[in-house]
């Protein structure tokens, strides 16, 4: 599955300069030699992917499947990337704001105009903040009124409102900036700073799994709090939202490997199991958020040693669902802190790119390629 550079550049044709910088963009995951540290290894599908592109101009039909899993740009956005990798929003970096805002300030930003938070409602208690929130933007969207013909003003009124509704479920009524909530929700004031950091951090991160299933939602003219509800469902999935939660069941389950846990990586490995937390395909040199976030707490030894031992295995860094788990630990929160945080953190570029889709007018309808039995015609009639 992995090549060296040799490999690699026989089978692009390229020079090494062209395979650097393919690295560089994110099209070709590399990871070190682990015997050779000097050196580096290049994914194999993604070498090959690049060369089949240089063979010759793709069809339609594989540009269009190639898009949807980490592919080129499928639509135009104007509210955040990933450039040469560092997080942008608006143009703005993401991990500068985060030294000094607070996620109503990036609201404000990504949402592209003044709002008001709502004054808080009384909410349905439930079992967890994630039950609450999907309790109450499934009653919300039953009653909203479509997105669809809503002002730029309108839109930003309702995605208030959607706000505001998800922080009430999932904080508790109250009043103050957001990041004082969260932290008074989870029992410790004295992370309000991490918080706030965090919060900003996971605000939003181009067009994402939840991201684009909130546009899709939207597209049609259903209600923001539909869109919220649509991107909620999705964000809930172990290869999204809640993969920070398989750091933690990770980092305690190599706990009676702690001195070479090494060994509980490989045990992973060899139940056909990945290692959750590490690497991401935007960030080739390592997650900005989750270095902003780790460099922000005092990190727990077990998760410095499960790093080391991680980026020596598999030659990938810790990303920020890593950062999220070892921010739980070090805090000692509950164990609904990472979805709570990120989902909280993650709805304002929800509503962001909702507010970007309606605005556009475009229905977001693509096309499947047909690859079931063949196609029985229909006789025409006798003549």
């Amino acid at each position: 599955m992995w090549l060296s550079a040799a490999e690699a550049l026989t089978r692009l044709g390229s020079k090494p300069q062209s395979l650097y910088a393919s690295v560089s963009r994110g099209r070709i995951r590399a990871k070190p030699d682990p015997l050779d540290t000097r050196r580096s290894l290049y994914r194999e599908e993604d070498v090959d992917r690049l060369a089949a592109r240089a063979r010759g101009r793709r069809s339609s039909a594989t540009v269009a499947s190639e898009a949807i899993s980490w592919g080129d740009p499928v639509l135009p956005s104007a509210i955040s990337t990933v450039s040469g990798g560092r997080l942008y929003y608006r143009g703005l970096d993401a991990v500068v704001l985060s030294a000094g805002a607070g996620l109503e300030d990036i609201a404000t930003l990504l949402w592209d105009g003044a709002w008001t938070l709502p004054a808080t409602a009384p909410v349905p208690s439930a079992a967890t903040p994630m039950a609450a929130a999907f309790a109450v933007l499934a009653e919300r969207a039953a009653f909203a009124v479509p997105s669809a013909g809503l002002g730029p003003w309108q839109l930003r009124g309702e995605a208030a409102g959607v706000l505001g509704a998800m922080a009430d479920a999932m904080l508790g009524a109250g009043s103050g900036p957001l990041h004082l909530r969260l932290a008074d929700r989870l029992g410790r004031p004295d992370a309000a700073e991490v918080l706030r950091r965090t919060l900003v951090l996971l605000a939003d991160h181009e067009l994402n799994a939840s991201t684009f299933a909130a546009r899709v939602a939207v597209s049609t003219g259903a209600s923001l709090a539909a869109g919220a509800l649509a991107g909620l469902a999705t964000f809930t999935g172990p290869r999204h939202g809640t993969a920070a939660g398989a750091v933690l069941a990770l980092a305690l389950d190599i706990g009676p490997h702690a001195d070479r846990p090494g060994d509980g990586l490989r045990e992973w490995l060899g139940e056909g199991r990945i290692i959750p937390g590490f690497g991401h395909r935007l960030y080739p040199g390592g997650d900005v958020r989750a270095e902003a976030l780790l460099g922000a707490i005092g990190v727990p030894a077990a998760f410095r040693k499960l790093a080391a031992v991680a980026e020596d295995l598999l030659g990938d860094r810790p990303n920020v669902e890593f950062a999220l788990a070892a921010l739980t630990a070090a805090y000692d929160l509950p164990p609904h802190a990472p979805a709570t945080i990120f989902a909280l953190a993650r709805s304002v570029g929800w509503l962001a790119h909702m507010l970007e889709q309606v605005a556009s007018g475009q229905l977001i309808r693509p096309r499947a390629r047909y690859v079931g039995p063949a196609v029985q015609p229909v006789p025409g009639p006798r003549g």
